[in-house]
């Protein structure tokens, strides 16, 4: 779940220190337990002291560093990262070194979460969610049968599909993990791991699921979607090797 942290007056000048210097320390090119000032980040970037203080506080609100008066900021360990975090997790896939394990690490908490919501959607879901979702699947299965599966409309009505399950499920806490799947639907495209072709279970499957769902049957519609991503980490898997 992201972390509230930015008003809507947050300055282009402070969303790109914010951005180089997360990155820096979710990469580990800035290592944990390296301290600095706020002078220093107010120098290294040009810009204000006022600046540097949000930017810092941002960074504390997302557990990358800490404060005190007596050390200045100190880095943190990944260990009180605020994971979730869209944008933690996107400098996690941004880098080189921690791309392979982020997708994998979000592939099974997927693994772990979507089989039980949509279960939950079979029994909870109305009409209209229902129908959207066997829409969605329709249009996975034909986008993908043309070689679009790397396309931005597939991942669009993926990432709808996804996110309207964990909806359906009518479970609030699985509800606020939707942005968390979105990012790694995201991820898995934008770094070229979703083949524009996709495995011919994984389209049947989307299919099978809005069937199972839209029928009212909470054991194959849970069935469908641990096959579904039974296929995802196994593709990541090979991918990695």
């Amino acid at each position: 779940m992201a972390v509230p942290r930015r008003s809507n007056q947050a300055t282009p000048k402070l969303e790109a220190v914010l951005d180089e210097l997360g990155s820096a320390i979710v990469s580990g090119e800035i290592v944990t337990d390296t301290t600095f000032t706020l002078q220093d980040v107010s120098e290294k970037f040009s810009i204000s002291r006022t600046v540097a203080r949000e930017t810092m506080r941002a960074l504390e609100q997302l557990g990358l560093v800490k404060s005190s008066r007596r050390v200045g900021i100190t880095v943190l360990p990944p260990s009180s990262w605020a994971v979730f975090d869209d944008d933690i997790i996107a400098w996690r896939l941004a880098s080189e070194k921690d791309r392979d394990a982020q997708l994998m690490s979000l592939t099974e908490l997927r693994v772990g979460i979507e089989p039980i919501a949509a279960r939950l959607m079979a029994a909870r879901a109305t009409d209209e969610q229902r129908k959207e979702l066997r829409v969605l699947g329709e249009r996975i299965h034909q986008l993908g049968s043309r070689a679009m599966g790397n396309s931005d409309q597939f991942l669009d009505a993926d990432i709808r599909f996804h996110t309207l399950i964990l909806e359906g499920s009518g479970n609030d806490l699985f509800i606020s993990l939707a942005p968390t799947i979105a990012a790694v639907l995201v991820g898995r495209t934008k770094t070229g791991r979703m083949p524009h072709t996709p495995h011919p279970t994984a389209m049947h499957m989307h299919r099978e699921l809005a069937h199972a769902i839209g029928a009212g049957d909470p054991d194959r519609a849970e069935k469908a979607a641990h096959a579904i991503l039974t296929e995802v980490r196994e593709a990541l898997t090979q991918s990695q090797k």
